[in-house]
C-alpha cells in the first residue's frame, strides 16, 4: 500500500499571469466535485454499500487531484490523493466506510474548499496576491491510519472491482457565464415592454384588418415563449441548498450529542438561481435553532414517549404562483408565554394588550431577541432569526410560523419565483401608478367612514373585523396629492410583513400584471427607501415598485383588539 505523501503544509504560490483561465476552470469544476463528495459522504454514512455513490464520489476525488497536478497545487494534489486512496480500498471491499472515516472525508472536503475559496478570491481581486497556507493538521496520518488499522481480507467475491456508472455526456450541457444570463433576461424583458407599446399603438389598426391582428398575435406569442424560456434558463433546482442542509444537521446534532434526521421532499422545485443562493443563509439559521432549540436530546424525548432520533422535515413546492419552502420539526415547540414574557422585558410588546399566537411568535424574528437560558457556541445571542426574516422579506418574500406545545414547530417561507420578474397589484394615487408584490396583498375594500378612526401618537386606524391596524396613505409616502380626500373614498389594500398587518389607502386599482424589475438609482433610494424597483407598463408609464416592508409604522399594537381600546 502506497503511503500518503507529506507535504501537504507547502505553500501555494499562482501563477495570475499564465495560469489565471485554467484556474478559474479549476475553481468552477471544484465546485461541482467538491458539492458531489458531500452529498456522496453523507449518502455513503445512511448506505456504505450504494456502490454507485462510492464511485461517483471516488471520481470527483479522482478529478480534484488530477487538475491540482496539472496546475502544480501540490497540498491540493496530495490531500485529494490521500483521500482517493480510502475511497479505493472501500471500493475493493478491504475496508468499510464507518462514521469515523465519513467524518474524515468530510473534514478533508472542507479543507480543500478552503483551498478553493483563497485562489478564487486571488482570482475576482478579492484578496491580493500572496502564498496560500492552510493548515492541513495531520491529514496525511490520519487517513493512512484509517487506511490501515483495519486490515479486512476480502472473500474472492469481493476481490473485483466495481464497475463504474458512465459518466453523464458533456455535450448535453454548455457552461454559460451568469452574466449573460442575466443579460439576456434584460434584453428579453425590453423585448416584453416593446412588444406590448407596439400592440398598444396599432390595436385600432388591428381591429379593422384581420391579418395585421393575426400577426400581432403571433408575435405577442413568441415574446411570451421567448421570455419563458429565457428565464427558464436561471432556474435552477432547489436540491443543492437542501442537501447542504443534510451536512449542517449532521455536524450539529454530532456537537449537541442529539440524534436528528433531515428528510426533504421536493428537491426538483425549481426557482431562480439568484434565489437559491439568497435561501442557503436564512435555512441554516433556522436548521441551527430547530436542532439546538427545537428538538429535545435523546433522552428527554424517550421520557415524553416520542422516538430517539428527532425528525426534520424540508418540503419545497410550487404554490400560487410563488415557492414555498416549509421546515418541519417534531421537537418541543414554541413556549409562547416565555416568549410573550421576553417580548415584554425587552420592550417588543406591551404588556396590556393581547396579543395573537401569531403575533407573540414572530417575535423571534427581533434583532437580539432571545429565550436562551445561557450563551453558547451556537445560541443564546439573539442572532440568526432576525437574519431569517431580513433575508426573506428583501426577496419580497414572507415567513409564517405555527407551533404546538410538545409535537413541534412549522416555519413556512413563501418566495416569488423569480427576481427578475414580478406579480403585482397596480394601483393608483393621485395620476401616479405603484406596484404592490401580491404576495404581501391579503385583501382591499372599500372602507365605511365609522371603520375610521384616529388615536393621539398612533396615527389612523383601520377597525377591520375587530382587529385595529395602522392606515398608511400611500400619497403621503411619496408626497403625491391624492384624488380621493376622504378615506371613505379611496381603496385600502391590507398588505402583511411579518404577523403584523398594514392598511395602504390609495385611490384605486387598475389590474394585477407581471412586470419586469428594474433597478433605480442609488439616489433615489436614498431620497425614499420606500422604493424598490421600477417597472415599465403595457402603455408605456413608469410604476414604482413598493418596498411594503419599508413603508412607514407607527407606535401602535398591531395585534391590539378594539375593544382593548
Amino acid at each position: 500500500m502506497n503511503s500518503i505523501p507529506q507535504e501537504a503544509e507547502m505553500p501555494i504560490v499562482l501563477n495570475l499571469a499564465s495560469d489565471g483561465e485554467l484556474l478559474k476552470e479549476y475553481v468552477i469544476e471544484s465546485r461541482e466535485h467538491l458539492n458531489n463528495i458531500e452529498q456522496g459522504a453523507l449518502l455513503l454514512e445512511e448506505h456504505p454499500e450504494d456502490a454507485d455513490t462510492l464511485n461517483s464520489v471516488f471520481r470527483s476525488f479522482h478529478t480534484f487531484k488530477g487538475g491540482a497536478g496539472f496546475l502544480n497545487l501540490v497540498p491540493i494534489n496530495h490531500l485529494a490523493h490521500g483521500l482517493e486512496s480510502l475511497l479505493d480500498l472501500a471500493r475493493l471491499h478491504k475496508l468499510t466506510l464507518n462514521a469515523e472515516r465519513i467524518d474524515l472525508i468530510l473534514r478533508g472536503r472542507d479543507t480543500l474548499r478552503q483551498f478553493i475559496d483563497q485562489i478564487d478570491a486571488q482570482l475576482t481581486g478579492a484578496a491580493p496576491p500572496a502564498p496560500i497556507m492552510i493548515a492541513t493538521g495531520d491529514f496525511g496520518r490520519q487517513i493512512q491510519a484509517a487506511m490501515t488499522n483495519e486490515p479486512e481480507p476480502a472473500s474472492s467475491s469481493q476481490q473485483t472491482e466495481p464497475t463504474a456508472a458512465a459518466a453523464p455526456s458533456a455535450a448535453s450541457t454548455v457552461k454559460v457565464e451568469t452574466s449573460k444570463l442575466d443579460s439576456l433576461v434584460d434584453m428579453v424583458g425590453e423585448l416584453v415592454i416593446a412588444q406590448s407599446l407596439v400592440a398598444q399603438d396599432f390595436n385600432p389598426q388591428a381591429a379593422a384588418d384581420p391579418r395585421f391582428a393575426r400577426n400581432l398575435a403571433q408575435m405577442a406569442r413568441v415574446t411570451r415563449e421567448l421570455q419563458r424560456v429565457s428565464l427558464s434558463l436561471r432556474m435552477v433546482p432547489i436540491r443543492g441548498v437542501f442537501q447542504k442542509m443534510a451536512r449542517v444537521v449532521r455536524d450539529l446534532a454530532a456537537r449537541q450529542n442529539k440524534e436528528v434526521q433531515l428528510v426533504t421532499e421536493g428537491e426538483e422545485t425549481e426557482l431562480d438561481r439568484n434565489l437559491v443562493e439568497e435561501l442557503a443563509d436564512p435555512l441554516l439559521h433556522m436548521i441551527r435553532n430547530a436542532v439546538d432549540h427545537g428538538i429535545e436530546n435523546a433522552a428527554a424525548r424517550a421520557a415524553q414517549g416520542k422516538p430517539r432520533a428527532g425528525v426534520i422535515h424540508l418540503r419545497a413546492r410550487h404554490q400560487a404562483g410563488g415557492i414555498l419552502v416549509e421546515l418541519q420539526d417534531d421537537g418541543q415547540g414554541l413556549d409562547k408565554e416565555r416568549i410573550l414574557a421576553k417580548a415584554v422585558e425587552q420592550g417588543l410588546a406591551a404588556p396590556d394588550v393581547k396579543w395573537s399566537e401569531e403575533e407573540i411568535f414572530h417575535f423571534i424574528f427581533a434583532a437580539g431577541f432571545s429565550t436562551a437560558r445561557e450563551v453558547t457556541d451556537l445560541s443564546g445571542r439573539g442572532v440568526g432569526m432576525d437574519v431569517v426574516r431580513r433575508n426573506i422579506e428583501r426577496l419580497r418574500g414572507r415567513v409564517e410560523v405555527t407551533s404546538t406545545p410538545g409535537q413541534g414547530t412549522l416555519f413556512k417561507l413563501v418566495l416569488p419565483l423569480t427576481l427578475a420578474i414580478i406579480d403585482g397589484l397596480i394601483v393608483t394615487v393621485g395620476g401616479q401608478r405603484y406596484i404592490i408584490p401580491t404576495l404581501l396583498v391579503r385583501e382591499s375594500f372599500r372602507p365605511r367612514r365609522e371603520m375610521i378612526s384616529t388615536l393621539q401618537g398612533r396615527g389612523e386606524l383601520v377597525n377591520l373585523r375587530g382587529r385595529l391596524i395602522p392606515m398608511l396613505r400611500l400619497g403621503e409616502q411619496f408626497g403625491v396629492k391624492p384624488a380621493a380626500s376622504s378615506p371613505d373614498e379611496g381603496i385600502i389594500v391590507v398588505v402583511q410583513t411579518g404577523a403584523s398587518l398594514k392598511c395602504l389607502l390609495v385611490d384605486g386599482l387598475l389590474h394585477r400584471q407581471e412586470v419586469v424589475i428594474k433597478s433605480v438609482g442609488e439616489m433615489i433610494r436614498q431620497r425614499n427607501a420606500c422604493i424598490a424597483g421600477a417597472a415599465i407598463l403595457g402603455d408605456g408609464r413608469v410604476g414604482l415598485i413598493i418596498d411594503v416592508n419599508s413603508l412607514g409604522s407607527f407606535p401602535v399594537s398591531f395585534g391590539a383588539r378594539a375593544a382593548n381600546n
